[in-house]
C-alpha cells in the first residue's frame, strides 16, 4: 500500500520541526511502510536536534564541571544525531536540490541498489 498525504496523518508527537519536516516530504513523495517509518524516525531525531540545540545555546557551549571547564555534553550528542540524520535522509533516498513542479508525487529508488554486489565485476 502507497502512503500518501490523504491515507497517512500526521505522528502525535512530533514537534515543530518534525512536523516541517512531515509535511513537506509527504507532500511531494508517495513513501512505503518502511519509508514512513525511517520518516518518523528522521522527523523525531530533527526535534531532538532542536532541544539539544536549544539546550546548548541557553548553557554555552562550554561548561563548569567538577574536573573544570569542558565541552557541553549536549555537543557530542549532536554530532551523533546529525550522522543519525543524515543516515536516515539517506536510507529514504530523497532528492537534494529544486524539483520540478511536473515531478509531483515521486517515487525514488531504492538505496538497495547502492549495495547490491557486482557478480563477475573485474
Amino acid at each position: 500500500m502507497t502512503i500518501t498525504p490523504e491515507t497517512s496523518d500526521m505522528p502525535v508527537g512530533l514537534q515543530w520541526s518534525g512536523r516541517r519536516l512531515w509535511q513537506s516530504v509527504t507532500a511531494d513523495f508517495e513513501l512505503s511502510e518502511h519509508e514512513t517509518s525511517l520518516l518518523l524516525q528522521a522527523c523525531r531525531t530533527v526535534d531532538l536536534l532542536d532541544q539539544l540545540q536549544a539546550r546548548m545555546d541557553a548553557d554555552g557551549p562550554i561548561v563548569d564541571s567538577p574536573q573544570g571547564l569542558k565541552a557541553h555534553p549536549a555537543a557530542g550528542e549532536l554530532r551523533q544525531q546529525r550522522i543519525v540524520l543524515a543516515r536516515l535522509v539517506a536510507a529514504l533516498g530523497l532528492p537534494t536540490g529544486v524539483v520540478d513542479d511536473d515531478d509531483k508525487k515521486q517515487q525514488r529508488r531504492s538505496a538497495r541498489g547502492v549495495y547490491t554486489a557486482n557478480v563477475g565485476a573485474p
